[in-house]
């Protein structure tokens, strides 16, 4: 089912790019025997938006796409429940992989049922589903117009994202890909996630006095952040107001360039919803999964390993790469903290979540005072970002890439960028102090 997904998506990209989008559905309703109104949600998902079927859904369809709206839930229930998946203790596969209770069943129409409020569109449920009948929206055909349109729309790349689409296709290759399919520029979030290294450090100087403090990290993953928010919510005065190196990249690049789009592209649904949270809305325009990546590539004939490269001067560190798998973080703000707080160092001792089940664990022991750490990461899914439900290639492959670009990072601590010190330096952060006045660093922050 998956695989008809995608090779309907890539339909519309190629249909959409030679201005035959209309023709392309009207084909696809008229030759198609399933049921119509499951296929128009499909069809609707898979263009980023809600439209039903109705007599007018192609015209439907097209306004909703040219009037995009960011704010929008990320994932749907697209048909009915055949209920085949359940154990024999009547749990569907859907509700096992959920970590909030989200999915219940609905007795007496015999199928599964998202609670709105209690989901958080993390995605898991999508991935689980047998049928394909959980999907995610995809953003990428009402961010197509824009990239026609020549404007400036920068991608902004998870660290996970190197060997993703073919074992040597380097992170050149990938900006010079980028820019054929429209984008005006490719750049790392690693880049922002060292601008976080240097603000995640200074917090643990606030947070950490004593080795029994606790400070728990805001980076990177919107699962552990909501999970702390819905269900650990008293461990919340011990988490670092930072915002995410995907959210700090939309705001710094908007603060360079007001005009520009960004658009996030990284392995995780999760990271749909963390850019549609009220505090967060209108820093990131639009978010793209590897998957969906390499589908789009496919539809418009674009190979990255065929490519020229498009370089660019190094600028993000071996510390930044790291954040794309479990242990990244605290391996960066450790190195930062023995830079700039070596005596601070001394006292850190760092822990690690790996997927939904140690997080949990994690947590747990952390409220009961158990924890022999007093920095702690998180990641929900296993291996971290490497590891993610839309990744193209297997966890372990895709850590071995991101650990061989970290290690052959020519700048291995985030402190050592000269180029993220003259950013900073325009944003008015000049030092090491300045990361504790509010006023300066509050594009880095947020409240929780």
């Amino acid at each position: 089912m998956k695989a008809k997904y995608s090779d309907l998506f890539k339909s519309l990209i190629k249909a959409y790019y030679e201005d035959k989008f209309e023709d392309k559905v009207n084909e696809i309703l008229a030759s198609n025997e399933l049921d119509k109104e499951n296929l128009c949600k499909v069809i609707s998902s898979l263009c980023g938006t809600g439209i039903t079927y109705s007599p007018n859904f192609i015209s439907d369809l097209k306004k909703a796409i040219s009037s995009y709206e960011a704010d929008h839930k990320i994932v749907n229930k697209i048909k009915h429940c055949s209920m085949d998946c359940t154990d024999e203790n009547g749990e569907t596969i859907c509700q096992k992989s959920c970590p909030f209770n989200a999915i219940f069943i609905d007795k007496e129409k015999h199928t599964s049922v998202i609670d709105c409020e209690k989901c958080t569109d993390c995605g898991f449920c999508v991935e689980a589903c047998p049928t394909g009948g959980i999907l995610d929206r995809v953003e990428f055909i009402p961010l197509a117009e824009l990239l026609k349109s020549k404007s400036p729309v920068i991608a902004a790349v998870a660290p996970a994202i190197i060997g993703q689409f073919g074992d040597t296709v380097t992170i050149d290759q990938l900006r010079a890909a980028f820019k054929r399919i429209g984008f005006t520029d490719m750049v790392e979030v690693a880049f922002f996630a060292d601008m976080l290294t240097l603000k995640e450090t200074v917090e643990f100087d606030r947070f950490v006095k004593k080795q029994d403090d606790l400070m728990i990290t805001s980076c990177c993953c919107p699962m552990w952040v909501g999970m702390l928010k819905r269900v650990y919510n008293n461990l919340v005065k011990n988490v670092s107001p930072s915002v995410s190196p995907m959210i700090a990249s939309g705001r710094v690049l908007k603060k360079l360039n007001p005009d520009c789009k960004v658009v996030f592209v990284g392995p995780c649904i999760a990271k749909k919803a963390e850019a549609k949270e009220k505090d967060l809305l209108g820093d990131i325009d639009f978010v793209l999964t590897f998957a969906e990546m390499k589908d789009i590539f496919e539809a418009l004939d674009v190979k990255p390993v065929e490519m020229e490269e498009d370089t660019s001067t190094e600028y993000a560190s071996r510390g930044g790469r790291l954040y794309g798998r479990t242990g990244g973080v605290s391996t960066a703000i450790g190195d930062a903290i023995e830079r700039i707080y070596p005596e601070k160092h001394k006292l850190l001792k760092t822990a690690q979540a790996n997927g939904v089940k140690d997080c949990k664990e994690m947590l747990e022991k952390a409220q009961r005072g158990e924890l022999d750490a007093n920095f702690i990461e998180g990641m929900g899914c296993i291996g971290g970002c490497v590891g993610g439900p839309k990744a193209v290639i297997p966890r372990e492959k895709g850590r071995e890439h991101l650990d061989e670009m970290a290690e052959n990072s020519s700048i291995k601590v985030a402190v050592d960028s000269t180029c993220m010190n003259k950013i900073l330096d325009s944003m008015g952060i000049f030092s090491f102090e300045d990361f504790k006045d509010e006023e300066k660093v509050h594009i880095f922050e947020r409240k929780f």
